[in-house]
């Protein structure tokens, strides 16, 4: 069968015929009234193209009208037509007009008159509507015609503004737009884990007759399913965020939004959309029916969604959705302090989970000590299940406590941001020395700019009263470096992290005068208009060091 331009006017000579005859019947008000109606209807409606997925876009409460016509010339003639929503329930129906071909054929010539239509309607035609549908899923009709038709489909959404997919095709043979679901299209959980869902599900016949043209796609979310990738894409966007347009367009290259995150390796590809109601995270793997999905939160109930998608056509085709709920976390072991030992915690910045120290103590007068190595960390400290301290830690921290022997006290410590935190613990009688150095008031380095020559610099930085040692180091970075190289940092890591061509130099000194203890050094045999890191590190008796915050500073250009 094949959908012809003869035919595009038909429509609107039937009506305006039908309302022609109608008006010379009765030439009343309201028929004038009818007549606009009909008209403001059909130019609300278009001719439905064959072969071609078609989005409509509809309006509460009001209907939408496409036509289409099938032509006479064959015995049986099928067709079939697919209607995806892409958001809330419609109601979609489809209208068949039956006339005899005369009379279509006089129709579409314009060669009658009022009267010979008006009873060429009666005689030879008949409107019936021969399917109904209210709901949101996808939904297919195939339907055989035995003589030329007119058909009408009617949709309606009764909730809000919207829209579908609407796909007709009368060529049977050439294979189908959509890939084919199995004959059971559920989605099988295989495994649970804490932080994992392990699915399997059955191949899609297209896959086996063109593995290199499909893939599986998979949708997890913490809401609900989906019944079509259309509608999951509908409603990510209305979360406020930007999507490619379909899955399958997820192979090309495309700008993220900054909301996304694109994550390739071992050939799938994922991508997270960060949206208002939690993660949406859309994973590609070509054409594995197995699949287990890697970083999920304990105790929480996933939804899980595949799509078999057509990377030539784009158009995809939904399994049955399923949802699974990850098991709890088990208790998080709690590490035992012991006196004057010092740890390193690292704490991951995504799950922001507390990790968890205790320590019984053995004198009425203890000490914590914490010194942050990167990132940012929450200290929180209970001694027999109340509060004693709570706060944001930044370089070194010390929290001296009384209490009673055998007091239990429990610290926990979080990560404040995104990104990985480390920090180092102690806790020691308050009596005993202390394991870190002596610090001044402020660990800043300070640079002078009139000092700074083609080939050389000056810094300053304050000491204590305490003789303790100072090394500086000096290390070149381009300018694309500094943000990086500051932000990375380990605050712990000592001089022996250190490559030895970056030391400048090592001195002792010391002022009983707080206002005197202060020091100067002129680092030379620099280069012009160049970039320098420079790094001092404090060593205490113990030898356990202390970093000074880096400083940049770059030499003059022109001397």
């Amino acid at each position: 069968l094949k959908m012809s331009w003869f035919w595009f006017y038909l429509p609107l000579r039937l009506l305006m015929a039908a309302c022609l005859c109608h008006s010379i019947k009765d030439p009343t008000t309201s028929s004038q009234q009818s007549f606009k109606t009909d008209l403001f209807n059909f130019y609300h409606s278009l001719i439905l193209a064959d072969g071609k997925e078609t989005t409509v876009h509809l309006l509460k409460d009001i209907p939408r009208r496409y036509y289409f016509v099938l032509e006479e010339g064959r015995a049986l003639a099928p067709f079939t037509i697919t209607v995806t929503p892409c958001d809330v329930p419609i109601e979609w129906s489809i209208l068949v007009h039956k006339a005899s071909a005369s009379f279509l054929g006089k129709a579409a010539r314009g060669d009658h008159d009022t009267q010979e239509v008006s009873k060429s309607q009666k005689a030879s035609s008949m409107v019936s509507t021969i399917f109904n549908y209210k709901g949101n899923s996808v939904e297919t009709y195939m339907g055989m015609s035995s003589h030329s038709a007119l058909y009408m489909l009617e949709f309606l959404s009764t909730e809000r503004d919207t829209h579908i997919t609407v796909y007709l095709t009368t060529d049977t043979t050439s294979g189908h737009l959509y890939p084919e679901l199995p004959m059971d299209p559920r989605i099988d959980v295989i495994g649970i884990g804490h932080t994992t869902v392990t699915l399997t599900w059955k191949h899609s016949p297209s896959v086996l007759q063109h593995r290199e043209n499909i893939q599986y796609c998979l949708l997890v979310n913490e809401k609900h399913n989906y019944k079509s990738l259309c509608a999951a894409e509908t409603a990510i966007r209305s979360s406020g965020m930007k999507l490619p347009p379909t899955l399958a367009l997820s192979l090309s290259p495309y700008l993220l939004e900054p909301q996304q995150v694109m994550i390739l390796s071992n050939s799938e590809l994922s991508i997270i959309n960060r949206v208002s109601s939690g993660e949406v995270r859309q994973i590609c793997m070509g054409t594995k029916n197995t699949y287990t999905v890697p970083n999920l939160s304990p105790s929480t109930q996933y939804y899980f969604d595949v799509f078999v998608v057509n990377l030539l056509t784009n158009a995809s085709a939904a399994y049955t959705g399923t949802f699974a709920r990850t098991l709890e976390e088990p208790e998080p072991k709690v590490m035992e302090l012991k006196d004057g030992k010092v740890i390193q915690v690292v704490l991951d910045g995504k799950k922001q989970k507390f990790y968890s120290l205790q320590y019984q103590a053995r004198h009425k007068k203890i000490q914590f000590t914490f010194q942050l190595c990167r990132g940012q960390v929450r200290v929180h400290i209970t001694k027999n299940g109340k509060t004693v301290a709570s706060e944001n830690v930044s370089g070194l921290r010390y929290f001296s406590l009384k209490g009673k022997l055998l007091d239990t006290y429990l610290v926990q410590l979080r990560s404040t941001e995104e990104t990985n935190s480390s920090v180092k613990v102690q806790v020691s009688p308050h009596f005993h020395k202390p394991l870190f150095p002596l610090l001044p008031e402020s660990l800043k380095i300070k640079s002078f700019s009139k000092l700074r020559t083609c080939n050389s610099v000056t810094i300053a930085w304050l000491g204590t009263q305490e003789e303790s040692k100072y090394c500086v180091y000096k290390k070149k970075i381009e300018e694309d470096q500094v943000w990086m190289e500051l932000r990375s940092a380990d605050r712990c890591s000592g001089p022996e992290s250190r490559h030895k061509s970056e030391k400048v130099l090592c001195k002792y000194f010391y002022d009983i005068n707080l206002q005197r203890a202060v020091t100067t050094e002129t680092i030379k045999g620099l280069d012009a208009g160049t970039l320098y890191l420079f790094d001092v590190y404090l060593f205490g008796p113990s030898g356990i060091p202390v970093r000074y915050h880096s400083k940049v500073v770059k030499t003059r250009k022109r001397c």
